[in-house]
């Protein structure tokens, strides 16, 4: 299944630098591995803000959940997420 996911990040402004970089590190080599095994298959920044458009490929709404809920930002994010299906008139072969 497809999931068009919207994450905004808010950190905290009182959280030391180290601790914020140290969970941005750690969430961006989860977010490689995924990627890596085909579940986080897309992955956009918003230009100009701390958030990012991605398309997650995965078996059912609870894996995206428990997904979702593992990444280290996972407490500092605001979440959107919309089901995905094959559009009719579709080009793209691998839109499924």
């Amino acid at each position: 299944m497809l999931f068009h996911v919207r994450m905004n990040v808010n950190l905290p402004q009182s959280m030391p630098p180290e601790q914020a970089a140290q969970l941005k590190q750690t969430e961006k080599d989860l977010a490689q591995r995924l990627q890596g095994e085909g579940k986080w298959r897309h992955l956009w920044r918003i230009a100009g803000q701390y958030a990012n458009v991605s398309v997650f490929d995965v078996a059912s709404a609870d894996e995206l959940h428990t997904l979702l809920t593992s990444l280290p930002l996972f407490p500092y994010m605001q979440i959107d997420v919309m089901p995905l299906c094959r559009h009719p008139s579709s080009v793209r072969d691998d839109d499924y």
